[in-house]
């Protein structure tokens, strides 16, 4: 392998955050700018790239956050963004910076996992990663009594008052779930404020929360409930769910009775955690706007 540089945690440095945006817009087709720009990228997420000259060619990137998992907390790391630019490819980078974010953090995190798609399915096992199969979660709509004459509010990313909303609550919201779910991500979760829902994103005064949703013919899909207070779910869903939805699709494992589930038989997204834990159900479901 050529002898390039490996650089990493370099948000402050201009010319690196750049062309690491590059990459991205590249290979995922994502830009991160705006996520900087507003503030998002904080020491929760840092990058680990190879670079040629001054251009990043190859990226694994870390998220620290804690993990509850019936109600016990777990110190995690999470890789995500794994990218190499088509030039730099087969030549043994994406496995070089795995190696060096598993030599640096295995003793430190309770573990390590990452989402992979299906055309790195093969890889990560050789890392020591296990595979887990996670669950989507759904109620039908004809249990929940719908309110009329309700106000909810849709948020505007590009609107500095919302923004500062948005911040707020992301720092400050409490888990949903006391299955499965995560703390201490803000960073991440403005990402997905900003960059993934921002179309999607509606405060409801009257139960004090943020709500992710969007409605796909009869089903409503429902991403997340951002709160810093305990919530009733089935309350929540009252405010956002219309005569004409007949199932509640959760992108989280809700505290909420009468639910059905399904196994995910996907191979996109899939979960992948080293060493495995025991997760207290056998139908995990970590929260969409968790993924890294």
């Amino acid at each position: 392998m050529t002898n390039y540089q490996l650089v990493y945690d370099y948000k402050d440095n201009q010319k690196y955050r750049e062309s690491f945006n590059e990459l991205a817009k590249l290979v995922f087709g994502l830009d991160f700018s705006q996520w900087y720009e507003k503030g998002c990228w904080n020491d929760q997420y840092s990058c680990y790239s190879y670079i040629d000259g001054e251009k990043v060619i190859a990226n694994a990137s870390i998220s620290k956050m804690t993990v509850v998992v019936n109600g016990k907390d777990y110190k995690v790391i999470q890789v995500g963004t794994v990218m190499t630019h088509p030039d730099y490819r087969h030549k043994g980078l994406a496995r070089k910076l795995m190696n060096d974010i598993i030599d640096k953090y295995e003793k430190q995190y309770d573990f390590i996992y990452l989402f992979a798609n299906e055309t790195v399915l093969d890889f990560y096992p050789k890392f020591g990663f296990s595979r887990v199969q996670e669950s989507r979660y759904f109620l039908n709509a004809d249990r929940l009594q719908k309110k009329s004459n309700t106000t909810i509010r849709k948020l505007n990313a590009e609107n500095s008052n919302d923004v500062s909303l948005l911040k707020l609550y992301a720092k400050e919201r409490i888990p949903l779930s006391s299955v499965l779910d995560v703390k201490d991500n803000e960073s991440l979760l403005m990402f997905y404020f900003l960059i993934a829902f921002p179309n999607s994103i509606y405060f409801i005064q009257d139960e004090d929360v943020i709500v992710i949703f969007e409605k796909e013919g009869e089903e409503l899909h429902l991403f997340d409930v951002v709160s810093r207070s305990k919530i009733d779910v089935i309350e929540v869903l009252s405010y956002i769910t219309t005569s004409d939805i007949k199932r509640i699709i959760f992108h989280f494992i809700p505290d909420c009775p009468n639910l059905e589930s399904e196994v995910i038989e996907t191979e996109d997204d899939v979960l992948f955690i080293r060493p495995m834990i025991n997760f207290g159900t056998e139908r995990p479901l970590f929260p969409l706007t968790s993924h890294s």
